[in-house]
């Protein structure tokens, strides 16, 4: 099948071993289109549910506008799912006839605009949200007094409009979006004619989305080190300590894992639209599998970002911990008795009358005070 003819012209071929190859290939990508829409919405649904638990818990603390960030970026993530597969099942469904059910391109514009802003915004909701992190670990007084909950809201809303903006520059500057070589989706015009303003427009959306990389990996590294300076410094409140950095080294582990993922997915997709903008590679085989393989990988993002927050939690991360010690020293018994969770009714007088039941366990040590490591030898 030609990969510039429809899926049906495809399987109208004479030839019934052509005809067969066309229709199975073009099933497999309806069955995998239609499994990752799935996955997708299941995962990001989960997620939301687990983050609005949290939020409820966390309301009034300094994780409260952590937890609106992830929560707009897996909401973003679920409406990208949502959208972008119910229009590729639709292009599928409809053989993939453009012209027939598309002969004015609106529905190509729309869904270059549902990828473009689907694509960018959540790197830069990845980025605001390692910048939230580093000013909460860095400069906690301002970050109280300047990031309420009325301010991240509307950080959240310019976030949105931003990648908003930059998805419909093709069609405020009245460039329609063009329909990629396997007539399956939309996006920035990368090949045949163009003028500096088809060049400079999918170039932007790439600087943005490598610039919001850059930015996440920065804030990161920076809240890493000022994390690990404050574990080794002395803590005379030492159940303080532990709490509040527990409450940052869940967050730092999730901004690392969701800063992980968008490089790998949305990293390759970006340098190839910068490449392909600045060099002509017309419409060879190797240009368009190199293509295809990009976009799939992105549309991976937004499967793993939501199981960032399902697997890299408090209690997730406790158990692992305890695995580990476990399988690492069989003939050591350890016996960990955690305020307000201990399984003995012994458990030793809190230190501080303020602070009874810590929210986070602080599973790096050193050990809290309540916290009785005993070595059994063998007699």
């Amino acid at each position: 099948m030609s990969y510039n003819g429809s899926a049906k012209a495809g399987c109208l071929v004479s030839s019934d071993d052509v005809c067969n190859g066309s229709c199975t290939k073009r099933e497999v990508s309806v069955t995998s289109t239609a499994i990752s829409m799935t996955v997708g919405i299941v995962s990001n649904t989960l997620a939301l549910f687990i983050l609005i638990k949290a939020y409820r818990r966390f309301r009034f603390k300094s994780k409260a506008a952590f937890l609106l960030f992830a929560s707009g970026l897996v909401v973003t993530d679920f409406l990208g799912h949502l959208i972008n597969g119910s229009l590729a099942l639709y292009v599928y469904a409809s053989q993939k006839g453009w012209e027939t059910f598309d002969p004015h391109k609106s529905l190509c514009d729309f869904f270059g605009v549902c990828m473009a802003f689907f694509g960018l915004t959540p790197l830069l909701l990845g980025s605001l949200m390692a910048v939230e992190r580093c000013i909460g670990v860095t400069r906690p007084l301002f970050h109280t007094t300047a990031l309420g909950s009325h301010h991240v809201k509307s950080l959240l809303g310019l976030t949105w409009l931003l990648g908003l903006l930059v998805a419909l520059l093709p069609i405020l500057f009245q460039r329609s979006y063009q329909m990629q070589r396997s007539r399956s989706w939309c996006f920035f015009r990368l090949q045949g004619p163009r003028d500096w303003v088809d060049v400079l427009l999918p170039i932007l959306f790439s600087v943005l989305g490598l610039l919001a990389l850059l930015l996440s990996l920065v804030c990161n590294t920076m809240t890493f080190l000022t994390l690990l300076r404050s574990r080794v410094q002395l803590d005379r409140d030492y159940h303080r300590h532990c709490r509040n950095t527990s409450h940052h080294s869940e967050m730092v582990c999730q901004l690392l894992a969701i800063m992980l993922v968008s490089c790998v997915c949305w990293g390759p997709i970006l340098i190839t639209g910068i490449i392909f903008s600045l060099q002509d590679h017309g419409e060879d085989q190797a240009s368009y599998t190199h293509m295809l393989l990009v976009v799939r990988m992105a549309t991976w993002n937004q499967i793993l970002d939501p199981w960032v927050y399902i697997l890299l939690r408090k209690a997730v991360l406790k158990s692992l911990f305890l695995v580990a010690l476990r399988l690492c020293s069989p003939h050591l018994k350890i016996k960990l008795q955690w305020q307000g969770i201990t399984q003995d009714n012994s458990t030793t007088e809190v230190r501080s009358s303020v602070i009874s039941r810590p929210d986070f366990i602080c599973l790096d040590g050193p050990f809290p005070p309540d916290t009785v490591i005993q070595s059994a030898h063998p007699r």
